[in-house]
């Protein structure tokens, strides 16, 4: 197929005419379809719901080490469930704390702790003239918005095939006492679906940061989402590493069920070192008297072990597969060879990343959303929504079915071609 780059401006224009009889002919269509969030199918919430059946009033409702789940007590989760958890990021169980339905509100109150109080000891982050964090970019949009409400600065990092640029983490880390912390999803990471090489983790456990309050915010969401489970992708422990390299309290890791059972009625937890698991507890103690340990008996029940959980992941491969590769079907057929966009190709997590030429990416989102396809907002995965070159846009392919996303993904190209000769008229 010839590159629109190459075609003349009358070509371009004949093009452009035909282009937008095709849009108004899908607008009249009445479409409505969401490939804005990663929001699991009704299909794959059913694969859990044999979750509501493994506890009822005739339960025991006891822990592994006698503890009743009914009651008070336990701040930092039954011991099965540690174990159950620490099996999905690859660590000790006894690096985890256990808390409540989410990773995010973990990651919210880990920021707002160092914010008002300070890390192990070091000045509250509110007491700091400057407060910077690192963000590879692209990157997810709740990670930014988190560090924006507190007032931090957030500072662009390039995402490479492998991770993010590592001379450049290494230069803000260890060079300027006002970087705080970073913003990672080491493996299928959201949008990208990057998974960080052996080399990049190294890289980040022997991370010499010159503020001693420092940390890695190691949110590992889609370690288990592989879309192809007989060809899973592993990362290293993160904290292994951290602790092979002495620097043992470098990294905060997150993890969580959301998408793995029920979203917002999942489990989640936190896995790091014993100094900042007690610096955690400190405030966890006046925060709560404890998280939901009869959810926490139910997910280890039902899963038995990580070897249940993994069975179980591969019906959810299996569900969302289809709707990836139907998206990159259509892609391939009607953009490729035209030069006007590039996307992923993610073998694991939620999210494909598109690029399109500069200066396009809101007026393709907008148009789709006119025609009503509902995408993420175009900026949403830079820092304060400012995406420099205005050419990124994240797809979620979770949600609709197999068919909707080829329905969504075709008008998603039309609208690329439609503002690709735009694009390219302005420039002759």
């Amino acid at each position: 197929m010839k590159s629109y780059k190459e075609l003349s401006r009358d070509e371009l224009l004949e093009l452009q005419g035909a282009l937008n009889k095709e849009y108004a002919d899908a607008k009249s269509k009445g479409l409505s379809l969401n490939m804005a969030r990663g929001k699991p199918s009704p299909e794959q919430l059913g694969f859990s719901m044999g979750i509501m059946d493994v506890l009822n009033s005739s339960s025991e409702l006891v822990s592994e080490d006698g503890t009743d789940c009914r009651n008070y007590g336990v701040l930092d989760g039954i011991p099965e469930a540690k174990r159950l958890m620490a099996g999905m990021v690859g660590t000790k169980s006894e690096n985890m704390i256990v808390c409540g339905n989410a990773s995010l509100p973990i990651m919210y109150d880990t920021v707002a702790r160092s914010y008002a109080f300070g890390v192990c000891g070091s000045e509250p982050w509110c007491k700091q003239e400057h407060v910077k964090f690192l963000c590879p970019v692209p990157g997810y949009d709740r990670h930014f918005a988190i560090t924006e409400q507190f007032g931090i600065e957030m500072i662009n990092i390039p995402m490479h095939e492998d991770g993010p640029d590592m001379d450049l983490v290494e230069k803000y880390v260890e060079n300027d006492s006002s970087v705080k912390g970073i913003w990672c999803v080491p493996k299928y990471s959201n949008p990208e679906g990057v998974c960080y090489s052996d080399e990049v983790v190294r890289r980040f456990a022997a991370l010499k940061p010159a503020a001693e309050d420092f940390r890695i915010y190691w949110d590992n969401a889609y370690a288990m989402h592989h879309l192809y489970p007989d060809q899973p992708v592993e990362i290293l422990d993160i904290i292994e590493e951290c602790e092979k390299a002495g620097h043992p309290d470098l990294v905060f890791e997150f993890c969580s069920t959301s998408k793995v059972t029920f979203s917002g009625s999942g489990v989640a937890a936190v896995a790091t070192s014993e100094k900042n698991r007690e610096w955690f507890k400190k405030t966890m103690t006046i925060q709560t008297i404890g998280y939901d340990k009869i959810n926490q008996l139910r997910h280890v029940k039902y899963f038995g072990d990580i070897e249940g959980m993994k069975a179980h992941m591969v019906k959810m491969a299996d569900s969302l597969r289809p709707k990836f590769e139907a998206v990159h079907e259509v892609l391939e057929a009607e953009l490729g060879g035209l030069e006007i966009g590039k996307w992923t190709d993610p073998k694991g997590g939620y999210f494909i990343s598109f690029y399109t030429l500069p200066g396009c990416a809101k007026k393709v989102a907008a148009m789709c959303k006119d025609a009503g396809v509902t995408l993420t907002g175009a900026g949403a995965t830079y820092p304060y929504k400012k995406d420099p070159e205005d050419n990124n846009i994240r797809i979620a392919p979770s949600f609709p079915t197999v068919d909707e996303m080829k329905l969504a993904a075709k008008l998603f190209a039309l609208c690329v071609k439609l503002v690709s000769v735009e694009k390219l008229l302005e420039e002759k």
